[in-house]
């Protein structure tokens, strides 16, 4: 008898914390569901007020300012501009950490919505436009919802949360430092002790109520390099008298597209190497003295990034030599792999598919685009994916990618980046063991 006794308090006190966890969900979603505006009305306004990367003053005063209303200790200036807010729960547990990018991109938009940027500036000597060419102004908004609903279920939060808004995500500009791998140089990561984090990034080729994510190398590490090409300088009547850098450069540019073809075990994961711009040459009828070219480096494993600047360097040297040329060349290690704890990762899906739906789901390819919370995932477990923000309907080929001029954002899918956040926060403090 004792024993069914205990049985049945053990099952009462079961249901009842499942009880009580379910009202916490549906609390949450209320929450969100009504922040659906707001959230809209804040991704308008950053939309339609952009700023560059380490100059997101404005955007940082207004997360700021909504950051302190709810109650929050708030640090500003932050890696240059960023903000983090810090809010306690009611109820001891770990530290999760949400991040959302805050800068801007010099593209000039073209999208015809009433909230289009018409901000110009100077970047690299050439006057352009400013616009949130790649949703980081949908990722502010989402997470100021998020600020927002956990604030709101504060007393029953188990353990705290560090809202991390970062600048300078697409690169801080030429001689500063800035982005994840500042804020992390700088502590962020640390006072309280962060043991998760989780960010999400608005796709526009990905159908809205849609989530998309993969366990392990999910974006690709990003290196830059660039070539100097030496020749002779000569009169182009008399190619025979000097020594042409632009032929020796169109030889190296045919060279490196044989690293990833001839090199790279593609069977194991792709690769990039792209020349972005080359320069060389004044006039028609003058040969150079020097060619430069730029690019970028797109790998999944150490190992394949190493073969790649390895290749990168003998096929530029040896080219540029055998034609009586010389090259130099610079590579610069920028991101690394933007990692998914597979722990984490596998903890963690169940949470969304229960927010989006199962069938809403859905594991990715690897990206070759790149994400600097790569950074916050080397110190911490993190999970990372993608929310869909492409119009139902539209076909894949019409939607505009990121960094142009015509890409375009579905508001209607921010309601669910509200919820996945808040809900897998909840979850992890839940699950969470010492």
């Amino acid at each position: 008898m004792r024993k069914i006794t205990l049985l049945a308090a053990s099952l009462f006190a079961f249901f009842q914390v499942e009880a009580q966890t379910q009202a916490l969900k549906n609390r949450i979603n209320t929450r969100a569901q009504g922040l659906e505006q707001q959230v809209v009305k804040w991704r308008r306004d950053f939309h339609q007020n952009p700023e560059l990367s380490n100059r997101e003053f404005q955007t940082a005063a207004k997360v700021a300012a909504h950051l302190q209303a709810l109650g929050m200790e708030v640090q500003t200036n932050v890696a240059k501009t960023g903000v983090v807010g810090i809010l306690k729960g009611g109820k001891p547990g770990p530290v999760v950490a949400l991040r959302a990018d805050m800068d801007g991109l010099p593209v000039t938009e073209r999208v015809d919505v009433p909230f289009k940027s018409t901000v110009t500036t100077e970047f690299n000597g050439q006057k352009t436009g400013i616009m949130h060419a790649c949703g980081h102004d949908s990722h502010v908004a989402i997470l100021m919802a998020v600020a927002d609903v956990l604030t709101s279920i504060k007393a029953d939060l188990k353990g705290t949360v560090k809202f991390i808004f970062q600048p300078a995500e697409e690169g801080a500009p030429a001689g500063e430092e800035g982005g994840a791998q500042l804020m992390v140089k700088e502590g962020v990561l640390n006072n309280p002790k962060v043991d998760a984090i989780f960010g999400l990034h608005i796709n526009s080729q990905t159908e809205v109520g849609t989530i998309k994510y993969r366990p392990g190398a999910t974006m690709a590490a990003v290196d830059q390099y660039a070539i100097r090409v030496r020749g002779k300088q000569t009169h182009g009547a008399a190619p025979w008298a000097g020594v042409d850098p632009i032929v020796t450069s169109a030889q190296i540019v045919s060279g490196l597209q044989t690293i990833v073809a001839r090199n790279v075990n593609i069977t194991e994961a792709p690769a990039v190497v792209t020349v972005g711009a080359i320069h060389g040459g004044i006039r028609q009828n003058i040969i150079p003295e020097e060619v430069n070219m730029i690019g970028t480096i797109r790998t999944f494993s150490p190992e394949a990034q190493q073969l790649v600047h390895r290749r990168i360097n003998e096929v530029a040297t040896n080219i540029a030599e055998s034609a009586g040329a010389k090259a130099d060349v610079k590579i610069d290690i920028m991101y690394p792999v933007t990692y998914n704890d597979p722990a984490l990762t596998d903890q963690m899906v169940p949470t969304l598919e229960a927010v989006a739906g199962k069938d809403k789901v859905k594991i990715t390819p690897v990206q070759t685009g790149a994400e600097d919370f790569s950074f916050f995932q080397q110190k911490v477990p993190g999970f990372f994916f993608f929310l869909g923000g492409m119009p139902k309907g539209r076909k894949l080929e019409e939607a505009a990618p990121h960094h142009t001029p015509d890409f375009y954002i579905d508001e209607s899918g921010f309601t669910l980046g509200v919820k996945a956040l808040s809900h897998l926060t909840v979850d992890y403090m839940e699950q969470w063991k010492k």
